[in-house]
């Protein structure tokens, strides 16, 4: 296992407790849209959650992967409009 492994699960999962820190749910008219987001942020808290436990394992394979899906949440929560970021950010797709 490389350093450059720890270095990127540490990397992303700084990134995702960033953007977590940064989006600001977008005002919806609808529920359905607002029980959306509440998801959204949901599962991107529980990979940060369970991404953080197996770094203390030494687990960064499923490290890596857990917080990569949590920001994968959040990435398409603000592609769907349900988010709104920050112009100058560089930790989403839009």
């Amino acid at each position: 296992m490389g350093a450059d492994l720890i270095e990127k699960t540490e990397r992303y999962g700084r990134m995702l407790s960033s953007a977590l820190d940064i989006v600001q749910r977008t005002p919806q008219e609808s529920a359905s849209w607002s029980s959306a987001a509440d998801e959204c942020i949901q599962m991107a808290q529980a990979y940060l959650s369970d991404g953080e436990d197996f770094h203390k394992k030494g687990d960064y394979v499923n490290s890596l992967a857990a917080f990569s899906y949590g920001h994968g949440w959040l990435d398409a929560g603000v592609r769907f409009g349900l988010f709104l970021v920050p112009e100058d950010t560089d930790l989403f797709t839009v």
